[in-house]
């Protein structure tokens, strides 16, 4: 079968060092990094890599730990993508640069795309992502990885099989930071309720109010809310110090995920023998087998471009999540008010003054 060309562009922390974070955690299955995800897919080739940053050291270790000479490593994320055309390119860079680069690779040849979240950095660069990848064609995912988790399949699988009876909400018991950490959590409550539609959102943001110059963000804002979707699951993004935990409450019982994945509970209403409630009763979580998400959603581009069928995913269920994170903003910008969607404009833009964090480097 065939071998996919891939190429990353941003070479720190999510692009190829993340692994080094995370090893040796017994509830987290490598790969982890966009570039360890490709040499670990046996239908993918690693084969260039593109850093905008002056000093090349990190992407000099980057080219050294995943066999990419320094003559297939780029400071111009164009020249690679024209030189080295890879069928997929992972765009793991923050916010602010992504659009430009997820239109330049839609218009440059490029098949697939692997985009580090959150999308983008504005509303507008965000549905000029969708405009650009729709028009050609691209298969496209998000790099929120609970999507593609195993232990959140067979929490979809429960709730689709309607044993608990019908969904009615979704917790998420610290939101935190809103482009960093909730995308992760808006994508996943997308991805349990069929990524149905989302009516409304309202929030209130805790920050305070320095956080914005005009229409600009200087940092990525903490915030908590709830949102609705069309079916009637409403979604509550709490700010609690329970980080990395879920629930999902049914009509007839609950499902909830515990230090972020470690644990996992189902708690199912009992009846007497006149059939009245007699409260929620533990019982044993399906069983599962842990993968890499990484892998996973890699594999799943793979499969789209052998196929041509969707991606998990795609650049919709990719704009939804963003739409809930600019409609966040806004409705603390007005005064908490109700913010109905689709949002039809906001012209608030990220464009942070703060040095991501360094990559750990082994």
């Amino acid at each position: 079968m065939r071998t996919y060309r891939a190429a990353v562009i941003g070479c720190s922390r999510m692009g190829g060092f993340i692994d080094n974070e995370v090893r040796g955690d017994p509830f987290v299955v490598l790969p982890y990094s966009h570039a360890a995800g490709y040499t670990t897919c046996e239908r993918t080739e690693l084969v260039a890599c593109a850093d905008s940053r002056p000093d090349r050291g990190v992407m000099a270790e980057f080219g050294r730990q995943y066999g990419i000479p320094p003559e297939h490593q780029y400071t111009d994320y164009r020249a690679m993508i024209e030189r080295e055309r890879p069928d997929i390119v992972s765009v793991a860079t923050q916010p602010e640069p992504r659009a430009e680069i997820v239109i330049y690779a839609a218009e440059h040849g490029v098949k697939a795309v692997y985009a580090e979240k959150a999308m983008a950095a504005s509303l507008a660069d965000a549905q000029a992502m969708v405009a650009a990848v729709e028009r050609h064609g691209l298969a496209f995912n998000l790099g929120t990885n609970r999507r593609w988790d195993p232990g959140f399949d067979a929490v979809k699988a429960m709730i689709d099989s309607g044993a608990l009876g019908q969904l009615k909400s979704i917790l998420i018991y610290n939101t935190g930071s809103l482009f960093n950490t909730a995308s992760h959590y808006f994508d996943l409550a997308l991805w349990l309720n069929n990524d149905q539609p989302v009516t409304w959102a309202q929030s209130c943001l805790q920050t305070g109010d320095g956080w914005l110059e005009g229409d600009v963000l200087r940092e990525d804002p903490v915030g908590h809310g709830h949102f609705q979707f069309a079916n009637g699951v409403t979604t509550y993004a709490l700010l609690t110090p329970r980080g990395g935990e879920y629930e999902v409450v049914c009509e007839g019982g609950s499902i909830t995920c515990l230090n972020n994945g470690r644990e996992w509970q189902v708690r199912r209403m009992g009846r007497n023998e006149q059939g009245r409630p007699t409260g929620l009763v533990s019982e044993s979580f399906p069983q599962f087998e842990r993968a890499s998400s990484t892998l996973r959603l890699i594999e799943d581009l793979v499969h789209a471009l052998d196929t041509g069928e969707p991606t998990r995913g795609g650049v919709r269920a990719a704009y939804t999540s963003t739409e809930l994170i600019f409609a966040f903003i806004e409705s603390h910008r007005r005064g908490g008010a109700r913010i109905e969607l689709p949002l039809t404009a906001s012209s608030i833009r990220l464009a942070r003054q703060t040095t991501p964090r360094a990559p750990v480097i082994q």
